[in-house]
Formats: C-alpha cells, structure tokens, sequence
C-alpha cells in the first residue's frame, strides 16, 4: 500500500508545486506506519527533554516583616552580601546601644593588628571567650589590648578602637554612647542595624580581622554557646546561642556555618532589655535591634530576632514563627 500513498503524494504535490512536501510527508507516515506489525521501516527518532532547571537553594532576602512588638524600639536590617543592597525596616538607621554585640569587632580589630603575629596564649583565649562564652571580662582585656578607652566623656566621638569600626567598615550611624551614666564603655556604643549589617560584612569579608585571622573568628562566631535559660546566664558572661540562629529552617543551616553574635542586657537606667542579633553568611548579614520593658523577659526578644530571620526565609517553607503578645519569663 505504501507505493500507493507515495504517486498520490507525488501528484499533490505536483499540483500544489510544492517539491518538499513528498518527503515530508512520506517521512511522517514512515515513522507512524514503522510501530506496526511487519514491515521493517526505520525506526521513529526521540529528543530528550532537558532536565529542569534545580531552584536556587533557600537564602534570606528582603521582603515584608510582621512582628507584634511590644516595646520601646525595634528596628532590623538585611544586607545581601553578593549585591551590597541593605534592606529593612523604615527606621533601620535609627540607634540603639550595641551590647555585647560589639564584642565580635573588638577581638577582630584586635587580632588584624597583630598580622601575621600570634597573639599570647592568654589573649588569644581571652578573645574566643569573649565571642564564644560572651565574657566581658575576657572582652575587656582584649578591648584594652587592642588600644581601647574608658574615659567616661560626653562627646559623640568613639574611642580609637570603634573609630577603627567607622573607617574600616564604612559605618554611618555609629557614635559613641554619652548619656550618663552609659558613657565611655564599649557596650554603651551607638549603632543602627544598617551598621550592624555592615559590621557583619566588614568581618566576613576579611577587612576587619585580616587575612589570617578572618577564618578564625568566624569559626569562633559559629560556635557560640548556650540558651537564654537562667542557669546559662551568669553575671559577666552568658549563653549567647539564640534569635536568628533559632529562626532558620536546616535548608539553610545546611549551607555552611552562620556566625552569630548577640547582645543582650537589662538596662535599669530606661527599664528595658537591650536585645541585639547578628549573624552573617555567605550571602547575607542580617541585624535586630531592639528595646523593651525588662519584665518581658530574654525569651521574648530572642523570639522577636528569630521571627524576623524566619520571615525572610526565601522561598518561604511555611508560617513565620509568632512572637508571644504577652511578656514571657523572667530573669
């Protein structure tokens, strides 16, 4: 029959003048005719759909934050460290005191002066507890060693080693703390989230420690340890693993180690908690900033920082984490 197909093929295409219609067609009928039973005609010719392309891997990016808070101030920002953009709350450049979160720069611009140098064994110990164990007493010793000034003054103008932070890291909105009785203490600098970020990303990047000890005080960053519970909690140290940390799903814990450094004290003088989160990645450094009545307790504003880091999460795996509209614990 197929001999038959082809002269009336021919002829149609004759009339029509269309010379490559007959091999195109006979072409189609073969590969049609070559699943059945006897003839032997060539066998019908497949092309592979490309594999689809895998989604990018969660990260954090900017987007919409929701937070129910009950305080004096919050205010967070998200840097993304493969553009430079910084995101974040309307008021992300408005100040608060930076607690221990300061620490993570203290011992990095004390160990980038030292070079390729290693420091004595007593401070290079003093400054992983100041990061790990958030020790202050351990953090003033390297505050000192790395030229820092108590003078309890009234002037705006940081002391050498936060000028350093200034210049070094780009930041804007830093000032030195001067309302007393919070003057002239490293704890007692003013910063905005928006610096806090870029904090994150002077030390992930390597200006702030150098490049020989970059790697190591993100390794010490990424070993923080202990809770917000009371027994973890002593009068010049505590346990500082909590807030953003608590607030990423293990899709993007897996990535690689996320540094972190938090702040965190009741200051009687104002009655409020200073509650302060950093971490910082590969790809973003986000802060937290907050002030809120001491009676709400730690819990709460580890809570609010892990909020705000889950709602970011790009793609979203699910519903944010709801901070409690109540005060939760005491300490």
């Amino acid at each position: 029959m197929r001999p038959r197909v082809t002269m009336v093929l021919a002829v149609v295409a004759v009339l029509l003048g269309g010379v490559l219609l007959v091999p195109t067609a006979y072409a189609k009928l073969s590969a049609d005719d070559s699943s059945g039973g006897g003839g032997g005609g060539a066998a019908s010719s497949s092309v592979a759909a490309p594999a689809p392309t895998p989604p990018p891997p969660p990260t954090l990016a900017a987007g919409r934050v929701s937070v129910a808070f009950k305080g004096q101030f919050f205010s967070w920002a998200l840097m993304d460290r493969q553009t430079g953009k910084i995101s974040g709350s309307a008021n992300m450049a408005a100040t608060s005191s930076t607690e221990s979160m300061i620490k993570a720069w203290i011992v990095s611009d004390y160990l980038r002066q030292l070079k390729d140098r290693e420091p004595p064994s007593a401070l290079k110990e003093a400054a992983r507890l100041a990061i790990i164990n958030s020790d202050d007493t351990a953090a003033n010793r390297v505050y000192a060693a790395a030229g820092g000034s108590y003078k309890p003054v009234r002037s705006s103008i940081p002391d050498p080693v936060i000028q350093r932070a200034i210049k070094i890291c780009g930041l804007t909105d830093t000032t030195r703390g001067n309302t007393e009785p919070y003057t002239g203490f490293w704890s007692f600098t003013r910063m905005s989230p928006r610096d806090a970020v870029r904090l994150g990303d002077c030390i992930a990047d390597g200006k702030a420690a150098g490049p020989k000890w970059t790697k190591w005080v993100l390794d010490q960053m990424s070993k923080v340890r202990g809770t917000t519970a009371k027994k973890d909690q002593k009068p010049s140290s505590g346990g500082g693993h909590w807030g953003i940390i608590d607030g990423l799903p293990k899709s993007i814990t897996a990535q690689g180690p996320v540094s972190i450094k938090n702040g965190w004290t009741p200051i009687a003088g104002d009655g409020n908690w200073h509650v302060n989160c950093l971490a910082v990645t590969g790809k973003w450094s986000l802060a937290v900033m907050l002030r809120y009545p001491i009676k709400s307790g730690l819990d709460y504003g580890a809570q609010v920082c892990a909020s705000v880091a889950t709602q970011l999460v790009t793609p979203q795996p699910g519903a944010a984490l709801k901070v409690p509209q109540q005060p939760v614990g005491k300490l």
